[in-house]
């Protein structure tokens, strides 16, 4: 290494420590709202790792991730600005301490959860690999989370398809206030690396040359196609957990004033004086030159501007992207939605799905698919039947039975240029990786505020029947649709699945795109031309007088199959389908009920805090004085799914008790 390097070393530990001391004295003065956890002690890891680094490269970190913020070239300014809630933080004023964002200088983010970030990098590695851009991702977490599944999930994926990723364990001895002695069975984390056929090192993290050099390598190697690093850097946080937290009740005074004499900052500034022959001058010019920095930054972080309130909601969604224009989102003709091309051309609803995603993958060589039996295979449900041939592994990429894993791995790899398709086969499936959905891919837009896009779709069957049982048949779309940053989409015809699912491979937020099991092989007629429909816009599959009755999927299915029954009764039925579930047409509905004066929703799902409860109240809001009758809601029991067939029938609403709740309203 040259003196330069040397020096620059130096100098990003130094702006690191003098940035994190001034955040403690802000921290104390009041400036800053909520938690400061701040890097004191660790210097060293993420300044010798980000040297190797390029703004290219992207990291991703944890809740104590201003040090690497700071490393990957963030100016003190912005995280200072950040962590005192102004408009001119990295994340203007939506992240604090937990919430780091600069995607300008690869800094991906940071996570107040443990462990996303492991699966994240695999994500960045995952878009470099496919992409073939030769970008290095890193993940920097404390010992805390290798006790965590998404450590296990993270290193076997990057393992079994040689991500260029590095790993990089900060074991600073505490998970917050467990001692990591205490906390796993295992007293080294780098020789785990054997375990799953990485190369893994074991350093020492307050040696900055040390971490510098094993980096050094690990990146070399990540680039030439030799995968993925896990690096445990020893070392010791010597400032609480978090900025006023009491510091000991796990850990006594001497500990803590035994590791402050092993400062990774002073034994880097003795040896440059002592082996390197650099100059003390040149060592205190450049310890004014960071003071000075410091000072400027906390003055510009004080005096810089709040955010704009009428900003809150901004960035929870994409705006939308130029694309094929969409059809008419009602028609009066039944299922047969608008036609044109040759009208006898009927396919399933599978078949419709399959032809979306084989024509975008045509065109749009960013997206990927993953999932269990997805490749050869071609998925359980035929999804992606002859794409493997196709596209090959890369893109039709089969995963081990980990969720969370490659889920979060998805938004990963959304975040650094790469539109991911997460075929999960069963809705009940997906719930492992719920944390990852709701915490990290829904908020990732809003959080970086609009810089990030989350181009992720996951997709799967829902619905009771087949004597499925409890584990093979949720749905959960309306706890899906409370999630602000998701779009929910329950198509029920081959026609709207096609038009759905290439707006969703062709739009900037994650969709949650579900299939009931038991309409996959109707079949309607499908254009062969290019079209999609936008989210939010319900289709009107039928027009009547008489009630409104808005349902979804199967039960679309269902009411369309009395109501010719009903209309020789004299009762006309205007059926509504939503198709999305977030977002809602609640217009349409309105619309609809305006003329009837009658709702009955249908719904397969139990009833409380439900989908029907929601129409029912936005109706009940803004449509009340338009009823002649009160809102009717026919729903799925409240209870798991049972397996024998008449325990299963009795769960879920049937025709005949459709038609029979229909009756009953027009009475009223």
């Amino acid at each position: 290494m040259t003196n330069d390097q040397f020096l620059s070393l130096f100098r990003t530990m130094l702006i690191i420590r003098h940035t994190e001391e001034e955040l403690a004295r802000c921290h104390q003065r009041g400036l800053i709202f909520g938690a400061c956890h701040t890097y004191v002690g660790q210097e060293a890891i993420s300044t010798g790792v980000c040297a190797h680094l390029t703004n290219d490269d992207p990291i991703f970190s944890t809740h104590r991730g201003h040090g690497h913020a700071l490393a990957k070239g963030m100016p003190p300014r912005e995280l200072m600005a950040e962590l005192f809630g102004r408009a001119t933080g990295c994340s203007r004023g939506r992240g604090g301490s937990m919430h780091l964002f600069s995607p300008e200088i690869g800094m991906m983010g940071t996570s107040g959860i443990v462990g996303p970030c492991i699966l994240q990098a695999c994500g960045g590695g995952y878009s470099s690999k496919l992409m073939k851009t030769g970008r290095v991702a890193a993940a920097f977490f404390g010992d805390g989370a290798v006790n965590n599944g998404a450590f296990h999930e993270g290193l076997n994926m990057a393992a079994i398809w040689k991500l260029p990723v590095l790993f990089i364990c900060e074991n600073n001895q505490f998970a917050t206030e467990v001692p990591f002695s205490y906390s796993s069975g295992s007293p080294h984390v780098g020789r785990r690396a054997a375990n799953y056929g990485l190369p893994g090192f074991e350093v020492d993290g307050n040696d900055v040359l040390a971490v510098t050099e094993v980096a050094r390598e690990a990146v070399a190697r990540a680039r030439s196609g030799g995968g993925a690093t896990l690096i445990e850097c020893k070392t010791y946080r010597t400032r609480a957990h978090a900025e006023g937290m009491g510091d000991f009740t796990y850990r006594t005074r001497e500990q803590v004033d035994e590791w402050k004499l092993r400062c990774p900052i002073a034994s880097l500034r003795q040896r440059l004086l002592t082996e390197f022959g650099i100059a003390e001058a040149q060592l205190q010019q450049v310890e004014s030159e960071i003071t000075a920095l410091v000072a400027e930054s906390r003055q510009f972080a004080e005096s810089s501007p709040l955010p704009d309130a009428a900003t809150a909601a901004v960035n929870v969604y994409a705006t939308r992207k130029t694309g094929i224009p969409a059809r008419p989102a009602s028609n009066a003709d039944g299922q047969n939605r608008p036609s044109s091309g040759d009208p006898s051309r009927v396919i399933t609803f599978t078949q419709a799905t399959h032809e979306a995603l084989s024509e975008e993958m045509a065109v749009n060589p960013t997206i990927f698919v993953m999932g269990e039996g997805i490749g050869i295979r071609g998925g359980n449900f035929k999804t992606t039947a002859g794409l493997y041939d196709l596209y090959g592994p890369e893109r039709l990429c089969d995963t081990p039975i980990s969720e969370r894993g490659f889920v979060g791995l998805a938004g990963g790899a959304a975040m650094t240029g790469t539109r991911p398709v997460i075929d999960f086969m069963f809705a009940d499936f997906i719930l492992d990786s719920v944390g990852e959905i709701v915490n990290q891919i829904a908020k990732m837009q809003y959080m970086s505020s609009g810089r990030l896009k989350m181009p992720v779709l996951l997709r799967g069957c829902i619905g009771i029947g087949h004597s499925a049982a409890t584990h093979h048949s949720g749905s959960y779309y309306a706890m899906y649709a409370q999630v602000p940053g998701l779009r929910v989409v329950v198509p029920s015809n081959a026609y709207d699945a096609k038009g759905l699912l290439k707006h969703a491979l062709r739009c900037d937020d994650p969709v949650m795109f579900l299939e009931h099991r038991e309409i996959l092989t109707t079949k309607c007629h499908v254009p062969t031309e290019d079209y999609e429909i936008e989210f939010g816009r319900a289709a009107i599959v039928r027009v009547g007088r008489d009630v409104t009755v808005v349902a979804l999927a199967r039960m679309v299915h269902l009411t369309l199959s009395v109501c010719e029954e009903l209309e020789r009764d004299g009762i006309s039925v205007e059926l509504v389908d939503p198709r999305t579930v977030s977002p809602l047409d609640t217009d349409t509905i309105l619309q609809s009920v305006a003329k009837t004066g009658r709702l009955l929703i249908v719904d397969e799902p139990p009833a409380p805090c439900g989908f029907a409860a929601e129409i029912a109240a936005q109706v009940t809001d803004a449509g009340f004085d338009d009823l002649d009758a009160p809102i009717r809601r026919l729903t799925g029991v409240f209870t798991p799914t049972p397996y024998s067939p008449p325990l299963e029938a009795a769960v879920v609403p049937t025709a005949a008790m459709i038609a029979d709740a229909i009756r009953s309203l027009v009475k009223e």
